[in-house]
């Protein structure tokens, strides 16, 4: 029994020994590390990634997380797709190892070196900086530069035990006391989410938190589990001595902090950020305050103020939001109980905190000034910026600018500052004066700095068209080259003679090798000049290539005469030359082109409406000609719904914010005052009201009252809505009949909106135009079916302008375009001369070559611009070489004759330079009845100037007043040609690379071209 109890007893206590032993070698782990050091820092050591070429069809990005989301990093999947789909490839992309991906796979956050600070960068050609955005911007750039007493102050609130130098191998991610409290404090968070109970994390579990976790925050006891674990393979990448590795969590928690954010300014990260956002303090000064003694009572105030916003930021980060926007008189007690803990445990000095505590917290008010940006300087790379947006599909740039991304363009930065320069010296009166900028149809004596100039210089390659410049000296952000619609005009006769040598083309293509027989049959059944001329041409000169006719046509000749009035765009126009000179000359179609004659390319573009409704469903003759023809009832239809829509649109902004009686008030006011035409439209808007509201009505606008009971019974009874239709109703009251119905339905729907307003008109606009249906008015429909047979017309010459480039959605409807009424915009000017210089290949247009997202992580992946995108063949080969050809002469001959010689090859020979100018002045005008002008005022001024210059370089040049000021100036296109001669000294470095000629025999093409819209024959 003895024996028993004994063996018994022995085996207890071996049992408490080796629980000692266990416990005592827990506890001791606890402390040191020592075994997880061992373990995590093998294990780390094949947590690897490299860049390699190509992409990577594995690689593992991360899915959610503030800073993950922030620096792009969860975005680049779109990016890829985004990118890939346009005119890019991933050049090389980042390989995490096997024991990577499983480590991501299984939960962890992936483990490298983060970046604390991150942002857009982008480079010119010569990786130049050209601009640099960097969040959070003030940050430590190591554990040297923290004050000893932000950093004590960090541990005592935080993490004491962090930096201990006792156990170098000591995991930075857990302290067991406060991982026991962080557990219990979970369901007191679910229970209370506003709980102000400080949690159990470390620094480095925080870190792990605000970056990577969903929304940065702990949502169960796994979380946090997943950040201990991510934060401890973390810290022992580098092997089992974690020192260094503490000490950077320090730095790596001060400056990316949580710290709310702030209107004006955004999110707000890190300690420097924080002071300098909600203080406005700076950051190097605090900084130097804290690490100096103070030696007077006044030095001791300013390092207590100092300090205790320091202390507030370190506390505010535990309730950010609350404590820094809502409830700061909190976050001021908060700070006071800490001060007095901080004081006790030997951070500060009894002097600090009672100095500190007398301080309260003070605000910044307002967020601080930003820098305010040069746009005249920076507005190239605001564009790249704003192409950025678009390419990655980006809503912001205030978003864009936070990404881990480094970007290479095609800009040269040299270039663009000489440009700049020179740009900025024009807005001197004396320096434009000196530069020959003052004279005869350039500047006058009005402001010079009020003109805007803008500067785009492309270069072709065999690949692409590489945007070199692009300058403008607008001092807001919009981009004059792509972001405005100006009236360029005279630039519009490139458009429209582009357009007739294609129909000549097309027509040479179609009718060459039919006999000669065919040929004049089908000259003498032509339903347009164009066709006739083509086939009496070929059939006088059966052996004519493309090149020959489209020389002939450029020889075909038009009248310059002023006299003749054209309807078109709806009504009766009447058009004159720039120079009267030209009012009396007949003028071959070069020569108009030389001189910039309007009344010429009006004909010209007469000729070619005429061929686009010729080669419409059905003739025009037939249409007109035959009262019976069924198509005339289907474009009558058309008419009245677009003409009906138009009205109702005018008629949509007068009454659109307004209720329906004060609509029905409104429309009583415009109506002239007899009982009958009052009481129609009364009836008409509120087909239920009764006598005594019409009465109220008519008493209301009449000027002598309502009209006696028995009248106004008899007025209501007579003009009952269903006694009359809608057009008689119109006529009876005397305003539109739509007019009307708008009215009517503006009372049954209170808040309308316009797209539903248009859907339920659609009968409505049927039944006002009925009259047009009978024959009887026989002439009036001619006249209408013409204005939609041209309007179909111009539907197809926008479909061709736009497959050139042309930036809009519709032309105006009118021969006018031909001359600028349409509008431009110069950078698409430049994009239609650079289809003309390729020989009619539209190629990419090129201004980022490269896109490096999150260098040095395991997500890098960069991008370059892909040479083997095809260009599309938009243009005739032919007609892009005659083009080319008179473009030249007007250089040499005709309205740009400044810029002859500008431009020469390092063998001293002159550059061949071709181009067309236009000068557009905007106005404003009133008619009055009988077309007389009732009021003309200018809008702005605009001149245009697109260019190429030899063989390899275009562009486009234009000067801008936008306003009334306008009217002051007097500038023509000369203005911007003479700007290209000026600024020829500051584009000559980018000429010099080899010789360029306007001609070439032997020139590279892109690997692939894709014709578009016709067979393409190449000679």
């Amino acid at each position: 029994m003895a024996r028993a109890r004994w063996i018994r007893g022995m085996a207890w206590g071996l049992t408490l020994a080796m629980a000692g032993g266990i416990g005592g070698a827990v506890w001791y782990e606890t402390r040191t590390s020592v075994l997880q050091a061992e373990v995590l820092a093998r294990y780390g050591k094949d947590l690897t990634f490299k860049l390699e070429p190509g992409p990577n069809p594995d690689v593992r990005f991360p899915q959610q997380g503030p800073y993950d989301h922030r620096l792009g990093y969860s975005r680049l999947p779109q990016f890829v797709e985004r990118l890939t789909a346009g005119p890019y490839k991933v050049e090389a992309q980042a390989r995490p190892s096997p024991a990577f991906r499983d480590y991501v796979d299984f939960g962890g956050f992936a483990p490298y070196r983060e970046k604390t600070s991150g942002g857009l960068t982008i480079y010119d050609r010569n990786r130049s900086g050209l601009f640099d955005a960097r969040f959070p911007a003030r940050t430590y750039r190591g554990f040297q530069d923290v004050p000893a007493m932000v950093a004590d102050t960090l541990l005592f609130i935080e993490n004491r035990e962090l930096l201990d130098p006792a156990h170098p191998h000591r995991n930075p991610a857990v302290e067991w006391d406060r991982f026991a409290l962080a557990v219990i404090n979970i369901p007191l968070k679910m229970i209370d989410p506003d709980n102000p109970r400080a949690g159990g994390s470390t620094l480095a579990t925080q870190i792990e938190k605000y970056r990577h976790s969903p929304e940065g925050r702990t949502g169960s006891s796994v979380e946090k589990l997943r950040q201990m674990m991510s934060a401890s393979v973390r810290a022992y990448l580098n092997g089992p001595d974690t020192t260094m590795v503490r000490h950077q969590i320090v730095v790596d928690y001060l400056n990316s902090t949580p710290l709310s954010a702030r209107a004006g300014i955004g999110e707000v990260n890190g300690l420097g950020d924080g002071l300098w956002a909600w203080y406005g303090s700076d950051f190097a000064t605090v900084n130097r305050i804290l690490k100096t003694a103070p030696r007077t009572e006044e030095e001791l105030k300013v390092q207590a103020v100092a300090y205790k916003q320091v202390l507030s930021l370190l506390l505010a980060q535990r309730r950010p939001s609350y404590y820094l926007a809502q409830d700061r008189n909190a976050l001021n007690e908060l700070a006071n109980s800490h001060l007095r803990l901080l004081e006790g445990a030997g951070v500060i000095s009894p002097a600090l905190a009672d100095a500190a505590r007398f301080f309260p917290l003070r605000f910044r008010p307002e967020p601080p000034d930003l820098p305010e940006p040069s746009f005249v300087e920076q507005k190239a790379t605001n564009a790249i910026r704003n192409r950025l947006l678009a390419t990655l599909g980006v809503s912001s740039l205030y978003e864009l600018d936070r990404f881990d991304l480094t970007v290479d363009t095609t800009l040269d930065q040299p270039s663009q500052e000489r440009v700049t320069a020179m740009l900025k010296r024009l807005a001197d009166p004396a320096q434009a004066k000196e530069l020959g900028l003052v004279g005869d149809r350039l500047l006058n004596d009005a402001d010079p700095s009020k003109v805007v100039y803008s500067v785009t210089l492309y270069e072709r390659t065999p690949t692409a068209n590489l945007v070199r410049v692009q300058v403008d000296t607008l001092a807001q952000p919009l981009d004059l080259n792509e972001g405005a619609k100006l009236d360029l005009g005279s630039t519009a006769k490139l458009r429209t003679l582009a357009t007739y040598l294609e129909i000549v083309a097309k027509l040479h293509d179609r009718l060459s090798g039919k006999a000669e027989h065919e040929l004049s049959a089908v000259a003498a059944d032509a339903p347009d000049r164009l066709t006739e001329w083509v086939a009496r041409t070929l059939s006088a000169q059966p052996h004519l290539d493309r090149a020959a006719i489209l020389d002939l046509a450029m020889q075909r000749q038009y009248s310059a005469s002023p006299a003749e009035r054209f309807f078109t765009g709806g009504g009766l126009h009447s058009f004159g030359n720039f120079d009267d000179k030209d009012d009396h000359k007949v003028m071959p179609v070069w020569d108009a082109f030389r001189h910039s004659t309007n009344l010429v390319f009006i004909r010209l573009m007469r000729d070619i409406v005429n061929h686009y409704i010729a080669e419409g469903p059905a003739r025009r003759d037939d249409v007109l000609d035959d009262p019976r023809h069924p198509a005339r009832k289907t474009y009558l239809a058309r008419f009245a719904d677009q003409e009906g829509t138009d009205f109702l649109n005018r008629f949509w902004a007068d009454y659109r914010d307004m209720d329906g009686d004060k609509a029905l008030d409104k429309l009583g006011s415009k109506i002239r005052k007899t009982p009958d035409k009052l009481a129609t439209a009364f009836r008409s808007v509120r087909p239920q009201a009764g006598v005594r509201e019409l009465s109220a009505f008519l008493a209301r606008h009449l000027p002598a009252g309502a009209p006696t009971p028995g009248q106004v019974q008899s007025l209501y009874d007579k003009y009952a809505p269903d006694a009359w239709s809608l057009n008689d109703r119109g006529y009876i009251a005397g305003v539109h009949p739509l007019e009307l119905w708008l009215v009517a339905y503006l009372q049954d729907s209170p808040k309308p909106k316009r797209k539903d307003m248009l859907k339920e008109s659609s009968s409505s606009r049927q039944e006002s135009y009925q009259w047009l249906f009978t024959t009887r008015h026989k002439r009036a429909q001619d006249k209408r079916i013409g204005i939609v047979l041209e309007e179909e017309a111009f539907q197809r010459l926008h479909a061709d302008w736009k497959r050139l480039g042309y930036p809009f959605e519709s032309l105006i409807a009118s021969y006018a375009t031909s001359i600028g009424s349409s509008a431009d915009r110069p950078g698409a000017l430049a994009e239609l001369m650079g289809v003309i210089v390729n020989d009619g290949v539209r190629l990419p247009t090129g201004r980022i070559s490269r896109l490096h997202f999150a260098e040095g992580t395991p997500y890098e992946t960069i991008f370059s611009f892909d040479g083997q995108e095809r260009g599309q063949q938009v243009m005739d080969p032919d007609v892009a070489r005659t083009l080319r050809r008179h473009l030249m002469d007007i250089v040499e001959n005709g309205t740009a004759r400044r810029v002859r010689g500008a431009f020469t090859n390092a063998d001293g020979s002159a550059i061949p330079v071709g181009g067309k100018t236009g000068t557009g002045d905007h106005r404003f005008e009133r008619y009055g009845p009988g077309g007389v002008v009732l009021e003309s005022r200018v809008v702005n001024r605009t001149a245009t100037f697109v260019f190429y210059i030899g063989d390899r370089f275009f562009g486009v040049i234009t000067a801008h007043v936008h306003g009334q000021e306008a009217a002051k100036y007097r500038f023509t296109s000369a203005l911007p040609s003479q700007i290209l001669k000026i600024l020829a000294p500051a584009l000559q470095p980018l000429m010099t690379n080899g010789v360029q000629t306007a001609e070439r025999t032997e020139d590279p093409k892109p690997t692939a071209v894709v014709p578009v819209g016709y067979p393409v024959a190449r000679p």
